[in-house]
């Protein structure tokens, strides 16, 4: 390019030469220019003054090298400016460069805007009338993405995006595309494995550039701690590269990614770490159980819930009841949907985010930015405020970060008409936020959840299951029917873990079954269910009744008795029915009914535990109208009628573990 340019200079200056020879007329810029190439550089310039400043932007990341500021001292004169810039133009052109203005200033200060080598510069601070020089810099809009200001429980600091911590002792295994490691947002916080395991691209016409084959990648670990754009800007990214330049893989190399991650934590191991998965297939019983080995190793894994607009326990890794499974929502908090796709929603599902529209990385260029949507960047997310929350709690299991993503989300801002009929009551409504900076919310607290099964066969007395994972404890179980028709739920053990188990009644439409699935108890507990039909299941002394569940053999089960909370605490149970109480023991553990009357003829009555109270239990108490059945949603117990003129009550069991200052309600 330089010998180029130097021809280029030499058939400019012959031209200059051959006007003097011809005696022709030529301007003042062209004397100027000739003047100085005929000039011996040994000789100082006539205004002899030490060389200007040069400065340049604190911030590496920001910098424009090869783009510079040149300001003209106090009372400098247009045409003196115009004067400097060709006499810089000139003596670039006699070392065989060429410059480019690009502005002239004449406002706030005189001079103007340079495009040239930094090789150029020593020969611009010795211009005349010269203050100093300004390498140019980035600036950068300060309002906050609008993700990052949704995920802020603190909104007071308009313009700053502060988390409680920035998840620095966290690290984070991504398994996805290569990752443009140079880019400003990630640079020195992405360390790129050996590891690859890619299929070919479709086609034989891939180009493979880096920025398309960095594209995904880039942006995903922007999100997650990027240094603009990065949830938990302190947390160290580990590339692991499972899809190719055009974002897909394969199962098997995703498990063999897992594998070396695997691998890689027993050789040199992290505590606490993430895996991210920003990617879906259809569902894989071996990737499923892949990622449910890693989770019972101490790992805490997170995935997209996937972009097709359908039914997440279709795809894997997402339909991993061990997996973090994240949707996407919009600006509105609504779930994310672009033409024909959408987020997927329905049980398998744990939690939403943002995922429209998130601005992060480029793989463009090492400073550029751009907008992608999705549950990738919704689950980058959530590992981002994962990482936040286990920065102050490593040693928080999977079971126990989920609790506390779920306690710090913002709960029913998603209109349940924007959801699947069949998926309303079973997807959650609830937005992952990061805490508040006054939490002091650990692993230990009691938090729980609820857990849908899938609807039941329609025929009489078909059942369906709900489970929770291996390290909660099932404090209660219920049941729900669109119809009301029902025969109730019971409580069995299979392989050392609690199931509930939902029973459809006769001409029932089929039912669903709701574990209510806990952490952070403390105590021992068990399910003890009636000795024979009719009888109370009743719980041993100094244990607390957490929950009540009772079937009928008739298929039809009835809610007319509330559980026993007194001295004696047990579930009460018709003739013909089965009553199931969980019963847990430990001193700090005390809990309370709550009751909330029907308020005239009414479809649905709530009735939500206080705070520092967890809701373990809900159940319908039956007036004379049937009751569709009983779940809980938050920490509210939520009981569905199917009609009547007297309705039905809704019952909640509240727990909390006692500490040394708050007396004890027994």
């Amino acid at each position: 390019m330089k010998s180029v340019v130097t021809v280029c200079c030499l058939s400019f200056l012959l031209g200059l030469v051959a006007l003097v020879e011809s005696d022709e007329d030529y301007t003042e810029d062209e004397e100027m220019i000739l003047s100085l190439i005929l000039q011996d550089d040994t000789q100082p310039e006539a205004e002899s003054r030490p060389p200007a400043q040069f400065y340049r932007c604190t911030k590496d990341a920001w910098r424009m090298p090869g783009q510079y500021i040149v300001v003209m001292r106090n009372g400098t004169h247009v045409n003196q400016v115009e004067r400097t810039a060709r006499r810089l133009r000139a003596k670039a052109a006699k070392r065989g460069y060429l410059i480019e203005i690009l502005q002239t200033y004449s406002g706030a200060f005189h001079g103007f805007l340079v495009k040239m080598s930094s090789d150029v510069l020593h020969m611009a601070v010795k211009l005349p009338h010269v203050e100093y020089i300004e390498e140019d810099s980035s600036i950068f809009a300060q309002s906050i993405p609008w993700n990052l200001q949704r995920i802020l429980q603190n909104k007071h600091e308009s313009g700053k995006y502060s988390p409680p911590n920035d998840g620095a002792k966290v690290g984070v295994y991504l398994l996805d595309t290569s990752v443009q490691v140079t880019h400003r947002e990630i640079e020195e916080r992405v360390m790129v494995t050996d590891f690859n395991s890619v299929p070919e691209e479709d086609g034989v016409r891939v180009h493979r550039q880096a920025s398309q084959c960095d594209s995904h990648g880039t942006h995903i670990a922007g999100v997650v701690s990027g240094r603009d754009s990065g949830v938990a800007r302190g947390a160290s990214v580990n590339s692991v590269r499972v899809l190719n330049c055009q974002g897909k893989g394969t199962v098997s190399g995703a498990l063999a990614g897992l594998e070396y991650i695997q691998s890689s934590l027993m050789s040199q191991p992290i505590r606490p770490v993430i895996v991210l998965l920003p990617f879906v297939g259809g569902f894989s019983r071996t990737l499923n159980t892949a990622c449910r080995k890693m989770v019972e190793s101490g790992t805490v894994l997170i995935a997209a819930a996937g972009n097709y607009n359908d039914d997440a326990c279709l795809y894997s890794p997402a339909s991993e009841p061990e997996v973090i499974t994240v949707g996407a929502v919009n600006f509105a908090d609504q779930p994310l949907s672009t033409g024909t796709t959408g987020t997927n929603v329905g049980r398998c599902v744990d939690v939403f985010a943002p995922g429209d529209d998130i601005i992060s990385a480029s793989s463009d260029c090492s400073t550029c930015f751009t907008t992608k949507s999705g549950t990738s960047q919704a689950a980058a997310h959530v590992a981002g405020i994962a990482a936040v929350l286990l920065n102050r709690s490593p040693n928080s299991s999977s079971a126990e970060l989920l609790q506390q993503l779920l306690h710090h989300s913002v709960r029913n801002v998603i209109n349940p008409e924007s959801l699947p009929l069949n998926h309303r009551l079973s997807t959650p409504n609830m937005v992952a936020a990061l805490p508040d900076s006054t939490s002091t919310l650990i692993g230990e607290d009691l938090l729980c959840r609820s857990v849908w099964s899938e609807r039941s066969a329609v025929k009489g007395f078909a059942t369906t299951t709900a489970r929770c994972r291996h390290s909660e404890e099932m404090l209660s179980c219920s049941s729900f029917s669109q119809n009301g028709v029902r025969a109730g739920e019971r409580v069995e053990e299979r392989d050392g873990q609690k199931e509930c188990v939902a029973i459809n009644g006769n001409g029932g439409h089929g039912v669903f079954a709701i574990a209510r699935c806990c952490t952070g108890h403390k105590a021992q507990c068990q399910m003890l269910e009636s000795p024979e039909r009719g009888e109370d299941a009743d719980c041993p002394p100094d244990h607390q009744l957490t929950g009540c569940s009772y079937s009928s053999s008739s298929g039809d089960v009835s809610y007319s008795d509330r559980p026993l909370h007194g001295s004696r605490r047990a579930c009460p149970a018709k003739r013909g029915e089965m009553s199931y109480a969980s019963c847990c023991h430990t001193s700090s553990l005390e809990c309370r009914l709550k009751e909330q009357d029907p308020t005239g003829v009414s479809e649905q009555v709530k009735v939500s535990c206080e705070d520092s109270w967890t809701l373990t239990g809900c159940q319908g108490l039956s007036s004379g109208s049937g009751v569709r059945g009983a779940f809980a949603l938050g920490n509210t117990c939520v009981v569905h009628t199917a009609g009547g003129d007297k309705g039905a009550a809704a019952i909640a069991t509240c727990c909390r573990h006692r500490t040394t200052h708050q007396p004890s309600e027994h």
